[in-house]
């Protein structure tokens, strides 16, 4: 369940999620993990169950079983929370996303220093020491 070096959850991993549960928050967990609507697994599952037989039933209640349930306070926000979905889901755009902020932050440290060295910003130091 949790990280064995620093005890934080393990983000990537399937949980019963026993706050949203109806049964035993097994469609809830799959809901959470895959960043879908709980609602939309659950009638997935009632439709699957008439078709696949006992299957899908079987497979419930070992996944019911099996599965952790969600640490407490694994999300501090709903952001980092967003944040961890996206990472599940579409871990190529969080890759993309991280190089963007990097790029943005990258270009706003080259203009700060460009305005800090320019002569421009010393001139003006010197008049506001002027005024003091």
């Amino acid at each position: 369940m949790y990280d064995n070096e620093n005890k934080t959850p393990r983000y990537k991993k399937l949980y019963l999620d026993k706050k949203n549960a109806k049964v035993s928050g097994v469609c809830a967990g799959i809901a959470d993990y895959f960043g879908i609507d709980p609602i939309v697994v659950r009638v997935t599952t009632v439709i699957g169950c008439f078709f696949s037989g006992p299957f899908i039933v079987i497979g419930y209640i070992l996944l019911a079983f099996f599965l952790n349930a969600k640490p407490k306070g694994m999300y501090e926000s709903k952001r980092e929370r967003e944040f961890w979905k996206s990472v599940r889901t579409e871990p190529s755009n969080t890759v993309r996303d991280v190089r963007y902020k990097f790029r943005d932050i990258e270009r706003r440290l080259r203009a700060a220093e460009a305005h800090v060295t320019s002569p421009q910003y010393n001139l003006h130091r010197e008049i506001n020491d002027l005024e003091k």
